[in-house]
């Protein structure tokens, strides 16, 4: 006859199950999987945002101890004129992006797709300014933009009876002229994303459009824009996202000129860090921007909740 089991007892023999149950459903593997994983994230992802948080609030040039200034940092970003001359460039590359640089891949996506043959050769074609090192690409188009009759979009435009125009040189055309090269570098691999998207739209709704004879175009907002409406949104987030974190092109191109006409907030915040050595500033300032993109972030959501769902 086997004694009834005190409360301490039957807990512990709970516990003990489910322990072993955890074991039998496989827990030491997930551990196993899971701990470098957290490892290499803490590492190089979690601890650097803290340390950044903790440096936005600390006077520091990183070798002498820090001093804590509370929000003196935030205060002086957000009083320095040129952050809304930052913040304007910022949008207004963002801007341009969107209207040229975010139908153009989706627009070869669908050319790609519609081909019959070759359609191998025009991808790796549209793809090929991806492989390209962006240093490489930049100082390519230098030459493009060259401002001297001599440059080859002068020497087209001369051929049109126009120019020669100060591509970089003027504050008018040096934004448009990095979106242009931004959009030809990077198209192809948002192309890429949209063909395998497109490889998953039925074929039977194409069918029944070119029987009830739709045109390509009526075919695309009737047929592949509604199938493809996910990713585009997850790529239209994306770009905004990136387009304000825009920093290679203006720095390699013009340095912020001419003028600031083409300084971002990613640059001003590399004059905080690597010019001023103000590493402080340089942290608030980021902090500033990861808010805005979060926020900005979570409207977009939640204005594309209903069309993204039904």
């Amino acid at each position: 006859m086997s004694l009834p089991l005190s409360a301490e007892d039957g807990r512990a023999t709970r516990v003990t199950r489910r322990v072993a149950r955890w074991v039998r459903r496989g827990g030491i593997s997930t551990l196993v999987f899971l701990i470098p994983t957290l490892v290499v994230f803490g590492l190089f992802s979690w601890w650097p945002i803290a340390r950044g948080l903790v440096l936005a609030f600390q006077q520091t040039n990183l070798v002498t101890a820090a001093e804590w200034v509370g929000l003196d940092n935030f205060r002086k970003v957000l009083a320095d004129p040129l952050l809304v001359t930052a913040a304007g460039n910022t949008a207004w590359f963002a801007l341009l992006a969107l209207v040229f640089g975010y139908p153009a891949p989706l627009a070869l996506a669908v050319f790609v797709r519609e081909l019959r043959r070759g359609r191998a050769l025009f991808s790796v074609l549209a793809y090929l300014p991806v492989v390209l090192p962006p240093v490489v690409a930049i100082l390519l188009w230098r030459v493009f933009y060259d401002a001297s009759d001599s440059g080859l979009f002068n020497t087209l435009a001369r051929g049109l009876g126009l120019g020669p125009f100060q591509w970089l040189q003027d504050a008018r055309s040096a934004m448009p002229s990095i979106v242009l090269e931004a959009t030809w570098a990077n198209a192809g691999s948002t192309m890429i994303i949209y063909l395998a998207a497109l490889s998953g739209v039925r074929t039977d709704l194409y069918e029944a459009a070119e029987i009830d004879g739709a045109s390509i175009w009526r075919r695309i907002v009737h047929v592949t824009l509604p199938q493809m409406r996910t990713i585009l949104l997850i790529t239209l987030l994306l770009q905004i996202i990136g387009t304000f974190q825009v920093f290679t092109e203006p720095f390699l191109f013009t340095g912020g000129g001419p003028a600031n006409a083409t300084t971002t907030i990613l640059m001003l915040l590399y004059n905080y860090a690597f010019i001023n050595g103000d590493y402080g500033g340089a942290t608030a300032l980021s902090v500033l921007l990861a808010v805005f993109l979060g926020l900005l972030s979570l409207l977009y959501f939640r204005l594309t909740r209903r069309w993204s769902t039904t």
